[in-house]
């Protein structure tokens, strides 16, 4: 996306709904379907989640042509397995195609971790092939990730045999790695739902408990986004899925979301970033003012509605310097959104 428009924080429960984030390029549009993190009917009630982020992941599904899922390796406690509901999704909708995306891998200093995550995340199938780990990255190594990307290419076509769906020859494996992928193996084409994934699709919940990863992915991409490493790959692939099909969008448009919804956004991705714990998830934001000043710049004025004295105390900081930073943030960055002046006006008030 050439502009921020959906809420980005460290803390969970950031996207509230689903929204359409469009991106076009010359004459191929990709919409992106961002929706609220996959939860389960227990943690919605324990945390008084909306209806929405429950259902909206699953609306999404009913509408995607390819599925992304994300994993921070950064993050020890959650990047070994895929979450049940996570796994529950993919088994749902086996015959939508699904790639693994390894974010953040700058921050591994042993680089050997990916290839271990690779195997359990993948169940050690990888576009219907099985790949096998004979050895690994030097422990001590630190090399690049990059060199990674190609466990996960199978064969072009003109490879194959004829009647065959089988590639006749495994692309190389990366320096420093071996890897062996067994052609006997048949490989997933999209729209194609073998065997191994239709028995999937009927796993129960104890069944998904016992699984950690998903042998269903086409592809593994490693990147770093905040620094814009491999994200251009990413983006090569995405286009080379896009249907034939007249645009949903303006060639202009950047996201299905109102003007209000982008700003609501804005503004709590800064409440979260700024606020400990589950204080931000308390506070209720009411748009006071929204209207076109005399020299062409927006004006802006929301209240922030907060459950107890404690939390307002908090969000207006010591002298007011909690609330001034999250106003100076969030209106410069609905500047960079908007492309106009943005004067925008935060209060905060306890809830009556």
């Amino acid at each position: 996306m050439s502009s921020q428009v959906f809420p980005v924080s460290k803390k969970v429960h950031t996207t509230r709904c689903k929204a359409q984030g469009v991106a076009t390029y010359e004459d191929t549009q990709l919409i992106i379907l961002d929706t609220p993190g996959l939860t389960s009917p227990f943690k919605a009630k324990r945390h008084r989640l909306e209806e929405a982020m429950l259902m909206d992941p699953w609306d999404s599904m009913e509408h995607a042509d390819l599925v992304l899922v994300l994993v921070d390796v950064s993050d020890h406690w959650t990047r070994n397995s895929l979450s049940r509901e996570v796994l529950q999704c993919l088994s749902q909708f086996p015959q939508i195609p699904s790639v693994l995306v390894l974010n953040k891998v700058d921050l591994l200093k042993k680089k050997f971790i990916l290839l271990e995550l690779v195997t359990e995340l993948t169940e050690g199938i990888v576009n219907g092939k099985n790949l096998q780990v004979k050895s690994l990255f030097n422990r001590d190594s630190s090399s690049s990730a990059k060199s990674l990307q190609e466990i996960s290419r199978a064969s072009p076509p003109e490879n194959r045999a004829p009647g065959s769906r089988c590639p006749q020859e495994t692309a190389p494996a990366p320096e420093g790695s071996q890897l062996d992928i067994n052609s006997d193996v048949r490989a997933f084409e999209p729209g194609v739902v073998t065997e191994e994934l239709q028995e999937l699709k009927c796993c129960g919940p104890r069944d998904i408990k016992n699984r950690k990863g998903w042998p269903g992915f086409q592809e593994i991409f490693m990147l770093a986004a905040l620094h814009g490493e491999e994200v251009d790959t990413l983006k090569q692939y995405l286009l080379t899925q896009a249907k034939p099909g007249p645009w949903e969008f303006h060639s202009s448009v950047l996201t299905s979301q109102s003007p209000q919804e982008i700003c609501n956004n804005i503004i709590r991705e800064k409440i979260l970033e700024y606020l400990p714990l589950e204080v931000p998830y308390g506070v209720t934001q009411v748009t006071e003012m929204w209207e076109e000043g005399p020299s062409g710049e927006l004006l802006i004025m929301q209240n922030l509605v907060v459950p107890r004295k404690s939390h307002m105390t908090m969000l207006i900081g010591r002298g007011g310097s909690v609330i001034s930073r999250i106003a100076q943030e969030a209106g410069q960055d609905l500047m960079n959104v908007f492309l106009c002046e943005v004067r925008l006006k935060l209060k905060v008030e306890m809830k009556t």
